[in-house]
């Protein structure tokens, strides 16, 4: 089985992205292959959705975080209490990441951070794609976090494949 990391911004997204992130993922597992993903909204949320409707014992899903479940999912609250993202969104990742969780332990990959940040997302995408075999990219407006993750598999010399989108 390959692992394909799927990244993709968080901040925006429309129907066309989330349908082809959801087909995306389908073909995936259709092959036998795995997702390997970030844990975050957009296109990561898609994602393990996706991922969890076609195997949903959790066997050809990992999902990293930069940190505890437990300081992560305190991030989105406090996040959702910032008003960067809606209450119910952040409830909506949380119940998806515990649920992922309680299926298959070993598909969620929690880092050791105190902190979830700039730096240790990074890190997190550093840990996606040295699980990685290939990369496709869903890349809304330039995002620097999605860039970061293309130079990193790049740097590791595995196939990237870049989807962009412009989303007002």
């Amino acid at each position: 089985m390959k692992w394909i990391a799927i990244s993709g911004s968080w901040r925006k997204s429309n129907s066309r992205l989330e349908q082809d992130v959801r087909k995306t993922v389908r073909g995936i597992l259709n092959r036998g292959d795995g997702i390997v993903s970030g844990g975050a909204l957009g296109v990561d949320y898609f994602s393990t959705e996706e991922a969890l409707k076609f195997d949903p014992k959790a066997q050809q899903i990992k999902v990293f975080i930069p940190a505890s479940l437990k300081i992560y999912s305190d991030h989105y609250i406090n996040r959702a209490k910032e008003g960067v993202i809606t209450s119910r969104k952040a409830h909506q990742l949380i119940k998806q990441l515990k649920n992922l969780k309680a299926i298959n332990p070993n598909a969620l990959v929690a880092a050791i951070n105190k902190t979830v940040d700039q730096d240790t997302y990074f890190e997190r995408n550093s840990n996606i794609i040295n699980q990685a075999d290939k990369l496709i990219a869903f890349w809304v407006n330039e995002s620097p976090g999605v860039k970061n993750t293309i130079d990193k598999a790049v740097n590791k010399g595995i196939p990237v494949e870049i989807h962009e989108y412009t989303i007002k």
